[in-house]
């Protein structure tokens, strides 16, 4: 089982690096090939949603991703510093607050229309969304 980690400041441009990164090690795993977009789509979705609530809860932490290629499954793993959905709700009571967690909650709605396999939780750093892709039985490799 083969893992790769990235972790990056906060901040929107790293995210496209993350989205190509994210795509590189699925397609090695063997995501096929017609899924790849959308782990693209769900990683781009999650690591904004992460850059947003560090940059809104003013937490210098580095956003955090995890890759693992796992014998029939693809896993991503995306966890900020700040906490899971709800404590993100909890924290956007005023005008601005309600605007960005609109945001937040639509960026999972997105996310749960591209991922079948989604569960968000926390863990010891804070919130983390977790994702996951069947594999083909014999990975392509490069």
């Amino acid at each position: 089982m083969a893992t790769v980690e990235l972790r990056f400041s906060a901040l929107p441009e790293h995210v496209r690096t993350a989205r190509l990164v994210a795509a590189a090690v699925a397609r090695r795993a063997g995501v096929d090939e017609s899924v790849l977009d959308e782990v693209r789509l769900a990683v781009g979705e999650a690591c904004s949603r992460a850059v947003g609530l560090h940059r809104r809860s003013g937490i210098d932490g580095a956003v955090r991703v995890k890759l693992v290629e796992q014998e029939k499954r693809f896993l991503i793993e995306v966890g900020d510093g700040v906490g899971s959905k709800q404590d993100v709700d909890v924290h956007s009571t005023d005008g601005a607050g309600g605007e960005d967690a609109a945001e937040a909650a639509m960026g999972l709605a997105v996310i749960s229309g591209l991922v079948d396999d989604l569960d968000i939780s926390n863990d010891e750093d804070g919130g983390v969304v977790r994702m996951s892709w069947p594999v083909a039985v014999h990975p392509v490799l490069p």
